[in-house]
């Protein structure tokens, strides 16, 4: 971020008028001193804000950053004009100013005024942006999972540090509640025992999708930029929106949304680096409408004197259905522990113990997902909780998992080089061919390891 001593938004209006007056008296343009102004401030003062796709959990993040007293929205870009325009609409009713609006993400990044970006977008759609605003000199809040490939998460995470940008992956359950930090502790605390399987789950659709968007193609949302790098397909409501990702041109179903969410706190845990073999079976049981990816699906990761499996399952794990859809069992050979992501139990011998002794606080409580990249941002802090490398590391197991799924293979993975061994056919699935004009440039290797 820039300097400047004067920062229009924090001077009061004398002052306010009395500086556009001399300006203009010397002939400076008053829009042209606010925006320069507001572009070069202190880093104590507000972060300026551009928005990537403010649909459903877009719209969530624009509240959640609403909420920072020292942002600014000043810009927000979605390919669907409603959407665009009632997100502009709430920023102006709820702050009192209308933010820039945008179609196309390209024109918002060349806002110079920009410290930062959301891309809030489809996961076929987060790389490019994402790395053209690390170009760009803006630091970057990006939904989960990471990415699409691995091949782009790979990118994203080298561009990260080649371009020293401050990053946030959207797993907020990460620094949102307090829960996951003492599941943490009490796992790396040994009480437990020797923990040699740690099981999570998510309930499954069952029931067939119903799209949310027009049978026909509203005027107003540009479906074509919406596909993007995917390939060109007629319009489909379920392709558009919210059942998007049930389509593998732009996703890995309901299954990889959730994965980063619950394997986020069996990663912190057990400090997973990265598993020998994975392998998934499932299919699709329940579903018999349009969509593709799988409504059911068994995945296994073999960690080193460890199994991670992910049940991708119509109801929760027996035993367990009082914890709710998503949760986490770490079985140890003294006692196990059942979290959810508000809340934890630790059990032995069938039976629940309330009074099963804690190990001391260790962790550090989080100010909050959004409040620390926002932090971040101002001191230039690389190293956020869920930056794009972890991320990355996080999100590149669920697609490897989706990748066994699909090809009915057992994955053998070399993860220095993020190679699937002796699989010509799976290794296709590692990256993807993008649609003209679009692509994701090859990244040089970072200084340090992402």
């Amino acid at each position: 971020m820039k300097h400047e001593a004067i920062d229009f938004q924090c001077v009061e209006d004398t002052s306010r008028r009395q500086f556009l007056a001399a300006a203009a008296a010397a002939g400076v343009s008053a829009v042209a001193l606010s925006r320069t102004a507001y572009s070069q401030k202190s880093p104590n003062d507000r972060i300026v804000l551009g928005l990537i796709g403010v649909r459903g959990q877009g719209t969530s993040r624009l509240r959640e950053f609403m909420k920072q007293p020292d942002v600014r929205i000043a810009a927000i870009c979605d390919v669907d004009r409603q959407h665009l325009d009632r997100a502009l609409g709430r920023v102006e009713s709820e702050k009192g100013y209308k933010p820039q609006a945008f179609g196309d993400f390209r024109k918002l990044l060349e806002l110079k005024e920009l410290d930062a970006v959301t891309v809030v977008t489809p996961d076929h759609w987060h790389a490019i942006p994402t790395i053209a605003a690390f170009e760009a000199g803006k630091d970057v809040f990006v939904e989960k999972p990471l990415s699409y490939s691995v091949a782009e998460g790979r990118a994203m995470a080298d561009a990260s540090l080649n371009h020293k940008r401050v990053t946030q992956m959207g797993n907020h359950i990460h620094n949102d509640y307090p829960n996951y930090r003492r599941v943490v502790e009490m796992v790396r605390s040994g009480k437990l025992g020797k923990i040699t399987r740690v099981h999570a789950w998510k309930t499954s659709p069952t029931e067939n999708f119903a799209a949310v968007s027009p049978a026909t193609l509203p005027p107003d949302f540009d479906y074509d930029f919406g596909l993007g790098p995917a390939p060109k397909r007629p319009y489909d409501p379920l392709r558009a929106h919210r059942t998007f990702r049930q389509f593998w041109d732009y996703s890995g179903g309901t299954f990889i949304d959730f994965w980063c969410h619950i394997s986020d706190v069996a990663f912190w845990a057990m400090d997973f680096k990265a598993p020998g073999k994975i392998s998934a079976l499932g299919g699709r049981f329940f579903l018999t409408d349009r969509t593709e990816a799988a409504d059911t699906m068994e995945a296994s990761l073999e960690f080193p004197g460890v199994l991670y499996l992910f049940s991708f399952r119509p109801t929760p794990l027996p035993g367990f259905e009082h914890m709710g859809h998503i949760g986490c069992v770490f079985e140890g050979s003294e006692a196990s522990l059942v979290t959810n992501y508000e809340m934890h139990e630790i059990w032995a011998k069938g039976k629940k113990i309330e009074d099963f002794p804690k190990p001391p606080q260790s962790i550090p409580d989080s100010p909050g997902h959004v409040r620390e990249f926002i932090d971040a941002v101002k001191t230039r802090n690389l190293e956020t909780t869920c930056n794009v490398r972890y991320g990355h590391h996080l999100s590149k197991f669920g697609l490897l998992s989706n990748i066994s799924y699909r090809t009915g293979r057992t994955i053998t993975w070399d993860d220095e080089h993020e190679r699937i061994m002796g699989d010509k056919k799976a290794n296709r699935y590692l990256s993807r061919e993008f649609r003209r004009p679009w692509r994701v440039k090859t990244q040089p290797k970072p200084a340090h390891n992402a």
